[in-house]
């Protein structure tokens, strides 16, 4: 009897939990999302070098060793910066680079290297990882300007991530209560919204996109430009958002408990706030886990095409401009690497919504 009281005595959120924990998949996704946001708000703990700083242009990926130039073991392991030599590729006719094996890197965690000010406020120079004399180290190597691949991902999380969720956060607002007003009064209010949010459906998005972004001069500064990004985003995306919320007010406007609430003589705003919108929030956690993802790669597509991020500004989608040519691919593939954090974001956020959604509605 014991464990039986137990279980009617146990919370929602902890039920929710429990079941959450029964899908590794689930689990997988929360920890990937966990790990990224840390990655953005440290990111300058976590880059080796300066983002900004230029160097040797695609210089390859620098590996780690724990070998000397003549094969013997040392400890702690070690990298060999990249020079150029005075041979030229030739099909590219750059310099050819190569591992100075007479200078090596000794590496190291919690190093010296460029300044920054933590959380924009704390005076710091201190890096997870990098050289210990403060030396640029090239994990993932270098751009067409010679500046740190790995240290610029980093960073980029940011920008594409702020995206990602003040797009969600704006959507999600606008969208849940629109939702809920327009399913809970009905009549004709509900038929004249409907038939606005179906205008905005009918919109067709990218092309709208891309002549939204091209009014914007280039002259213009970098926060008017992505604050008008995002507006745009999040004006074509709420509506999908409130057809979803207004099908679950529907079901929920006839339940026997709102209509003790309206019988007693409570607000309409108190009805839709206090008594709706908790039970509809289940599904809006879900559709935000499943919505972040959507707008990582619409970043990240419109930045290719650089109508999102301008720089000096720095996001996964801008980075991937460098990828424009099949030369620049083939010669150099560590350009490729912000790929694969996008890829891991679209399956963190998928792998939670989809664990969410099992652990709110088993049924």
């Amino acid at each position: 009897m014991q464990p039986e009281e137990k279980h009617h005595q146990e919370s929602y959120t902890a039920l929710v939990w429990r079941r959450l924990k029964r899908s590794w998949t689930g689990l997988l996704g929360l920890i990937l999302v966990g790990l990224l946001i840390f990655m953005a708000v440290f990111a300058d703990f976590l880059s080796p070098v300066d983002p900004k700083a230029t160097g040797i242009a695609f210089a390859p990926p620098q590996a780690l060793s724990m070998h000397d130039k003549d094969g013997n073991f040392v400890f702690p392991p070690r990298s060999y910066p990249v020079r150029e030599t005075e041979e030229l590729d030739p099909i590219t006719f750059q310099p050819v680079v190569g591992p100075d094996y007479d200078n090596p890197q000794v590496l190291g965690f919690f190093v010296k290297g460029a300044r920054y000010n933590l959380f924009g406020l704390i005076p710091a120079e201190r890096h997870l990882f990098g050289a210990v004399d403060g030396s640029a180290v090239h994990f993932l190597g270098t751009d067409k300007f010679g500046r740190d691949v790995l240290s610029r991902i980093l960073h980029g999380s940011r920008i594409s991530l702020m995206i990602a969720l003040i797009v969600v956060f704006i959507v999600t607002v606008v969208g849940t209560t629109v939702g809920m007003v327009s399913g809970y009064f009905g009549g004709r209010f509900d038929a004249w919204t409907q038939r606005f949010v179906e205008l905005v459906l009918a919109f067709p998005q990218l092309p709208l996109y891309l002549a939204l972004a091209s009014l914007i001069p280039v002259t213009a500064p970098t926060n008017v430009f992505l604050a008008f990004v995002i507006i745009v985003m999040s004006a074509l995306g709420w509506a999908q958002m409130s057809r979803e919320v207004r099908g679950k007010t529907l079901a929920l406007a006839r339940i026997d408990y709102v209509r003790a609430a309206i019988a007693i003589g409570a607000t309409d705003r108190r009805i839709i706030f206090q008594h709706i919108f908790p039970n509809v929030m289940s599904h809006v956690i879900v559709a935000v886990t499943l919505a972040i993802p959507q707008v990582v790669l619409l970043e990240s597509f419109l930045g290719f095409l650089g109508f999102a991020v301008k720089p000096p500004l720095i996001s996964w989608g801008l980075m991937l401009q460098d990828t424009a040519t099949y030369s620049v691919i083939g010669s150099y593939p560590w350009i490729l690497s912000p790929v694969a954090f996008v890829l891991v974001t679209v399956f963190a956020f998928n792998a939670l919504g989809d664990g969410l959604r099992d652990a709110i509605d088993p049924y």
